[in-house]
């Protein structure tokens, strides 16, 4: 993805080493490095290698502050790729956070423009735990309006944004998702909708009180999310409405996700994989109306 290119001349080959690929090797290193007392930054290009380097990161980096009770901490950044609409194929177009969330010990994040990139990776770097940051391949190719900073500054892991205030549904986005909740945002505002988007960037730890807070306001929630529906974060979120918020409901949660099968390499078919805007609208009138 061109995401570390240049550093070797910046930083020197004792700092950035080129591995071969064999993901289940070098993110074994970047845990024993962490675990000695580095700051490693992996690069797992694409999320679905996981299942190449899954002893390492879900037995491994996610447990060994617990098992060595509290002496030894993990200070590991593993980014990877995710998202579809690249016409990369199956193994190369997933969107499985989900699986890290489902473990403790690992935080996770997903960066949804430049500003909360940076802030998102330097607070990753600094944190003591193993931390997944999660980069949709669609967002690189898209130009933003956004200032960032030359110096350095942080985004906290934990907490959303409120991307666009509203009053009468809750949009929620991850990632590339949250550009689409807010294109859906602008339409439904022709309409004479005042459309809320909630950018979740923290997806574990994950801030409940920001979509609660949200729900009780707008009445109506509708989550996008790119990952596969079943045990998805779709679903964890729809729940966590259900059961802390349901007495302000004035309809049921929304899900917009991907139909429950792997990535089409056909691109018309692919593109009828990946939540749209349009899809979104529709879902949001559905809660409204």
């Amino acid at each position: 993805m061109r995401l570390t290119k240049g550093l070797v001349g910046d930083f020197g080959r004792q700092r950035i080493r080129d591995t071969p690929i064999a993901e289940s090797g070098f993110v074994g290193a970047g845990v024993g490095a962490a675990a000695t007392g580095l700051r490693p930054v992996v690069d797992l290009m694409y999320v679905g290698f996981l299942g190449v380097c899954g002893d390492q990161i879900l037995n491994n980096a996610a447990k060994i502050h617990y098992m060595f009770g509290g002496k030894v901490k993990v200070p590991l950044t593993i980014m990877t790729g995710i998202g579809a609409g690249t016409n990369s194929a199956a193994q190369h177009s997933e969107t499985v956070y989900s699986v890290f969330t489902h473990y403790p010990g690992l935080k996770v994040v997903a960066p949804s423009n430049p500003y909360n990139a940076k802030g998102l990776y330097a607070a990753s770097i600094r944190d003591d735990d193993p931390v997944i940051i999660c980069n949709n391949r669609q967002l690189m190719g898209i130009r933003f309006d956004v200032d960032v900073p030359e110096e350095s500054y942080t985004v906290p892991l934990g907490q959303a944004d409120v991307a666009r205030e509203g009053t009468d549904v809750t949009l929620l986005g991850i990632s590339y998702m949250t550009q689409i909740c807010l294109q859906a945002a602008e339409d439904l505002a022709a309409q004479g909708y005042s459309a809320e988007v909630i950018d979740l960037l923290s997806l574990s730890p994950m801030d409940d009180e920001a979509i609660l807070e949200s729900v009780r306001k707008t009445r109506r929630i509708v989550i996008v999310d790119e990952d596969y529906p079943r045990c998805s974060m779709a679903g964890d979120i729809a729940a966590l409405v259900a059961e802390e918020a349901f007495d302000y409901l004035d309809a049921p949660p929304k899900r917009v996700t991907p139909p429950h099968t792997s990535v089409p390499y056909s691109m018309p078919l692919e593109a009828l994989f990946v939540p749209t805007k349009e899809q979104v609208v529709a879902a949001a009138l559905e809660t409204l109306e």
